[in-house]
């Protein structure tokens, strides 16, 4: 799919509190993970040796509850609502990570309490053999993003310290980003499958990002002209240019994967699959993916803003939940009579009949209802990757006096608000709040972030003020010293 132009908010916002990351400062608000962490498991899986050592990891590093379910995910939704973790690791086999898992996995984690959103940072942890998984269990520090490649244009070299991007619609192009912060064109032969191999065997990036042509089995890397592939072959990704010649990945170190525009590419239909292979053998740790065809793009090109357009501003991890925040409110502002339906079907052939049960004929109607419970995210969603030392138009503080919270920002120059609305995650879980000052802004404030709709230019040393009153809510911890909680 080619590159959808949303708007871009070039301007980046400072998260709340500042967190050390591999010797540098991030300004990432990341809620503490220990001690409101759940991993959910099936019976069966729980069962297997090996794949119990993954949840045993997950409890361990983040101090977490077990929950176990019998035969759907929907039999967790009670633990699990009675924990109300802000980190939940879904561990899966292959053959029960699939297409249905995904979309189950959406509507479970937005049912945790009366609001429509989603109420847990989730990501499902799986591999192509158990010990895969456990190496995404594992404790690793923490990631700084500095070396990007894109098999895209669309990759924004600007947030990276070097980069390599390639244009899927034009071939003979593409771009090197130097340390001294010079990006020059450079020629490209047609076929770029052995440039793009050797980016991510030598340059070793530290995120990957792709468009264009995808199934759950391959990555065309040309969108509008003749180029080479990926493919996988017993878990390992591999590069096959047009000649049929083999260019085999070999990229350990840890990344993370953004393949924004790519229909398909985040299905587990089977262990020898794209996604299961860039975990197990091109040193991905996080991932999204969509696991049906995209023609809408809100899911996986809006966290390019949240991420690429905001760097600094949050967590990879964080980026996927803000833009399905952001999907949400749009569907409850602009479509409140559909917006918590669901979908009765995944083929795009039968939109047309769904849309008329739904009684509307609206293409963003029909396309974020779609978008929003298709996109996988894969990896222990309480890692941290991000960009450190961002240049950000605007400051940002959250002060509590008793009952009373005062989220201020200050902007440090001149710019406009657009693209997705604003999201601060809250460190601590709040009750029902009322609004005493900033009401104009149409706030959305749950139990844990703030949501601000702002649009419209603003100059410098502008400051924004909301004031709203809301207890803190009384915390149950989770503790890797208790039983599972088998349902």
């Amino acid at each position: 799919m080619q590159p959808r132009q949303f708007p871009v908010l070039c301007l980046s916002l400072l998260a709340l509190p500042l967190v050390c990351c591999a010797a540098e400062v991030a300004a990432w608000s990341v809620p503490e993970p220990r001690g409101s962490y759940a991993v959910v498991v099936s019976r069966a899986t729980y069962a297997l040796p090996k794949w119990r050592a993954v949840v045993d990891a997950l409890r361990t590093r983040h101090d977490g509850a077990c929950v176990i379910y019998k035969e759907t995910l929907t039999g967790a939704r009670a633990p699990l609502a009675a924990l109300h973790p802000r980190y939940v690791a879904l561990v899966a086999r292959p053959e029960e990570a699939g297409q249905n898992f995904v979309v189950a996995a959406h509507r479970l984690l937005r049912t945790l309490d009366e609001d429509p959103y989603t109420d847990a940072q989730w990501g499902i942890v799986t591999g192509y053999t158990p010990e895969d998984a456990l190496k995404l269990a594992q404790a690793r520090p923490p990631l700084v993003v500095r070396r990007g490649l894109g098999g895209t244009s669309a990759l924004d070299l600007g947030p990276f310290v070097e980069g390599r991007k390639f244009d899927e619609g034009k071939a003979g192009k593409y771009w090197i980003k130097s340390a001294d912060g010079k990006t020059e064109e450079k020629p490209a032969p047609p076929d770029t499958t052995a440039l793009i191999t050797e980016a991510l065997n030598k340059f070793q990036p530290d995120l990957f990002m792709t468009s264009g042509h995808a199934t759950p089995d391959d990555w065309q890397i040309g969108y509008s002209h003749r180029d080479g592939q990926f493919r996988c072959s017993a878990g390992q990704v591999i590069g096959i240019d047009r000649k049929g010649v083999h260019f085999p990945v070999r990229s350990p170190n840890p990344k993370i994967y953004l393949p924004s525009g790519n229909c398909l590419i985040g299905q587990i239909h089977q262990p020898n699959c794209m996604a299961l292979s860039f975990l197990r053998s091109t040193g991905v740790v996080q991932m999204f993916g969509y696991v049906v065809p995209t023609f809408f793009g809100f899911a996986g090109w809006g966290v390019n803003d949240y991420f690429l357009g905001r760097p600094g501003s949050c967590t990879f991890a964080q980026a996927v939940l803000f833009n399905q925040l952001a999907l949400v409110h749009q569907l409850e502002t602009r479509f409140p009579d559909i917006a918590r339906k669901n979908l009765g079907t995944l083929d795009t052939n039968q939109l047309g009949a769904e849309a008329q049960k739904l009684g509307t004929s609206d293409r963003d109607a029909l396309g974020l209802l779609w978008d929003r419970d298709v996109l996988a995210f894969y990896g222990d969603p309480a890692w941290q990757a991000g960009f450190a030392k961002p240049n950000l138009a605007w400051n940002a503080e959250l002060k509590a006096t008793g009952e009373i919270h005062t989220l201020r920002l200050t902007t440090t120059r001149a710019g406009n608000w657009g693209g997705r609305p604003q999201v601060f995650a809250l460190p601590k879980r709040l009750g029902p709040a009322t609004v005493q000052q900033g009401g104009d802004y149409k706030p959305v404030i749950t139990d844990d972030f703030v949501l601000l709709p702002l649009k419209g230019d603003f100059a410098a040393n502008q400051t924004i003020e909301l004031v709203f009153r809301a207890p803190l809510l009384p915390a149950t911890p989770t503790t890797a010293q208790a039983a599972p909680i088998a349902k």
